[in-house]
């Protein structure tokens, strides 16, 4: 690279170098990087020699360092040669770097001007690969929708979680930039719209506008439905208004779901995991009778677990009665001085409610008695052996009592009092302390919670529990042993407060975290007399729950008798039909109001065939299984049918029918998020009045009209009114009714 030969021009000493120059004086000994264009300035033109440079051949280029003598020779360049060969090698070294940078980035600018040399950059590779994956995942979700198969599962479809997948994926490929975009799809109200509507154009274009694009409504719809992928379930859309997206389905994919059906049974949906769920229900006092604000906790509590079960939940009924505190101090000095042989003989308390109320009055009046009664307490507490047999006695005597309304109203529970707790306060009250969240007050040990005005009181001054603390036991015991993912309490709305609290307090010491384990408190209303007033007897007493229900029963069999029943129907017949109607008359009058409001108890009302009432629905359901009877076809007929006939949909009538059919997942997924269960018996009258609006335009069984023979039967109709049936008797199920073949 360096020319070993070194000519002289004056007092100057001159080095070639090849292509390129370095201009160094002797005395400089700082860094210095030459300007790259002002080297290539000197390469390409020719200069007359001056300032010390000298031309040589063509493509050389000599330096010359002044003010050295000539004769100082090779010696004098530098006070040591060797420096200044080490210097110039440095220098040229960084120039050939820097020509190598220079020959890369114009390398690499060429390339990126070829899309087909993009792959030399290794970022652009991993970006390639991690786009290949999402457009496997999208292919499959795309090859997923335009399945155009009858349903493999016997599980029924939501058809409006389909829909949602479907436009979900049509709105995250028109918008990817959007972060968690709305998606709206409900059933439309009125045919002539459609069968649902998606709404989320109006929600877009807001969150479009909040990041400075303007685009209307309708355009956003109308590249939602460019976007759209193909499908087995969407016939058609349409845009209507602003940007609502009108959707009508195909009517062979609703046969198919409805022979499906059919063949299978009323199956719920899938579930992706079985969960553990404890709903907290009924919960009345030993000792007092159950009265109607046990009646509402214990109807809604058992359709809410009979819903979850369905569902495919494992479900625990926990009844958690009022069985340990100072009351049972009183009662069981009572018992003792009213049947001092309790330890031999088993008391004849025929009357719970009385013998509570005698011995609340000694209680209160007697102060000698007062003291009997803690005293009692305190050895009660101790687990004497003597006192645990009055306990478990007085105990005894409520769960028979409380046994013959849930029998009556066909519930099943686990009994857990707030004795059940007792051991586990100790260690609860325990673990508050010892991460310092326990106050002192006035003797009292209390905890307070963030957001809570009020705190929890967990021990008492007197050294005493209190329901906070069983609560918190309660509460702890459900997700540290029972493992339960989802807890429900099933109280009035009165409670609301106290379970707000308490569920704070599980939150702030880390039993729970709300995004994982569901705990809710659902709240009912009050039960209003015909006058508006809270329900008592004439006499202003509470009234009792058995008293209901056997007024219940008398009222269903007079109505019966009056029309005549009993004259079509055996005395068995008669009998099953009186309790079915009274029972579920009680239950339907009390799940169709939403729970969280008040509502009034009316005989008369619920027992009325008109409206949406237990009654009417009841025998709506007996007529459509009485169609079949007079077709004469039987079960096995019946299924050979659903496996080998299509569903026609022809008539509005078939087609509004088939789709009210097929909501009832929709159905269930939304009670199953507000748990408000009215919305079943909403869905339910909905559908018996669409069943009439069907029989009363579609023939199902054609008739002789002289000789009455069955003539015709229009067997595809038949399947619709066994779908209708079926789906009506798990609604009945769900809401604990028992329904009848004939009424």
């Amino acid at each position: 690279m360096f020319s070993s030969k070194t000519e002289t021009c004056g007092p100057f000493v001159p080095v070639k170098i090849k292509k390129t120059f370095v201009p160094v004086e002797p005395p400089f000994t700082g860094r210095w990087r030459p300007s790259l264009r002002l080297l290539r300035k000197h390469h390409r033109r020719r200069r007359r020699p001056g300032n010390g440079q000298k031309f040589n051949s063509p493509g050389f280029v000599s330096i010359v360092f002044p003010f050295l003598p000539a004769h100082a020779g090779p010696a004098a360049f530098c006070p040591a040669t060797s420096e200044m060969g080490e210097r110039v090698s440095e220098h040229t070294a960084r120039l050939q770097q820097q020509e190598r940078e220079i020959q890369s980035l114009s390398a690499e600018i060429e390339s990126l001007k070829n899309p087909q040399n993009l792959n030399l950059l290794p970022r652009l590779d991993e970006l390639r690969e991690e786009n290949a994956k999402l457009k496997y995942r999208l292919n499959i979700l795309k090859r997923s929708l335009q399945e155009d198969a009858p349903p493999c599962s016997k599980s029924m479809t939501n058809i409006n979680q389909r829909l949602q997948q479907v436009f979900g994926a049509a709105i995250h490929t028109s918008f990817p930039e959007l972060d968690n975009p709305p998606l709206a799809v409900t059933p439309n109200q009125q045919a002539k719209f459609g069968d649902y509507q998606c709404n989320s154009a109006m929600a877009i274009a807001q969150m479009l506008k909040a990041k400075g694009q303007k685009v209307s409504p309708r355009d956003i719809a109308e590249k939602i439905l460019q976007n759209l992928p193909d499908n087995e379930l969407i016939q058609r859309t349409e845009i209507a208004g602003p940007g609502f997206i009108n959707i009508h389905l195909k009517k062979n994919f609703v046969s198919k779901l409805l022979s499906n059906l059919l063949v299978n049974g009323v199956q719920p949906p899938p579930l992706p995991s079985r969960k553990k769920v404890v709903v907290d229900f009924s919960s009345p006092n030993i000792a007092k009778e159950m009265h109607v604000g046990h009646l509402r906790s214990t109807i809604i509590g058992d359709s809410m677990c009979r819903l979850f079960e369905f569902l495919g939940y494992d479900v625990l009924r926990l009844n958690h009665v009022g069985d340990w505190g100072t009351q049972f101090g009183m009662l069981i000095a009572h018992l003792q001085d009213k049947f001092p042989d309790y330890l031999t003989v088993s008391p004849p308390i025929s009357d719970l409610q009385a013998f509570y109320k005698e011995s609340k009055k000694r209680f209160d009046e007697d102060e000698d008695f007062k003291k009997r009664a803690y005293q009692c307490v305190v050895r009660l507490q101790s687990k004497e052996p003597d006192f645990i047999r009055a306990w478990n006695q007085i105990c005894d005597v409520s769960r028979k009592e409380f046994q013959k309304v849930y029998d009556c109203l066909d519930v099943k529970l686990i009994e857990r009092g707030e004795s059940y707790y007792q051991d586990l306060m100790t260690a609860v009250v325990k673990e508050f302390e010892e991460k310092g969240l326990v106050e002192l007050d006035e003797g009292r040990k209390i905890v307070f919670c963030p957001g809570q005005s009020i705190p929890l009181t967990i021990v008492k001054s007197d050294g005493g529990y209190t329901y906070d603390t069983s609560d918190l036991a309660a509460i702890h015991q459900r997700i540290f042993q029972e493992k339960a993912d989802i807890i429900i309490y099933v109280t009035d709305s009165g409670q609301g407060v106290h379970f707000q609290v308490v569920f704070a307090a599980a939150r702030m010491i880390g039993w729970y975290d709300p995004q994982v384990t569901r705990v809710e408190h659902a709240g009912f209303g009050v039960v209003l007399g015909e006058d508006k007033k809270k329900f008592k007897t004439r006499s202003g007493d509470t009234v009792r729950l058995m008293d209901l229900l056997e007024e219940g029963l008398k009222r269903c069999k007079d109505k019966l008798l009056e029309k005549e029943r009993d004259k079509v129907l055996t005395p068995q017949e008669l009998a099953k039909a009186q309790s079915a109607v009274a029972f579920g008359c009680i239950k339907y009058a009390d799940l169709s109001h939403n729970r969280i409001n008040d509502y009034v108890f009316s005989f008369d009302k619920m027992l009325d065939d008109r409206g949406n009432t237990a009654a009417y629905l009841l025998y709506a359901f007996t007529r459509i299984r009485s169609i079949t009877r007079l077709a004469n076809i039987d079960e096995a007929a019946l299924r050979k049918a659903a496996e080998t006939t299509e569903i026609l949909l022809d008539h509005e009538k078939e087609w509004k029918l088939g789709k009210t059919i097929l909501r009832f997942p929709e159905i269930l997924q939304k009670i199953l998020d507000d748990l408000l269960l009215h919305t079943l018996c909403d869905y339910l009258y909905e559908l018996a009045t669409t069943f009439t609006e069907f029989y009363d335009s579609c023939y199902c069984v054609e008739k002789d009209r002289q000789t009455g023979e069955v003539v015709k039967i229009n067997m595809w109709r038949m399947l619709l009114c066994e779908a209708t049936a079926a789906i009506m008797a798990k609604c009945f199920d769900i809401l604990g009714i028992s329904p009848v073949e004939r009424m």
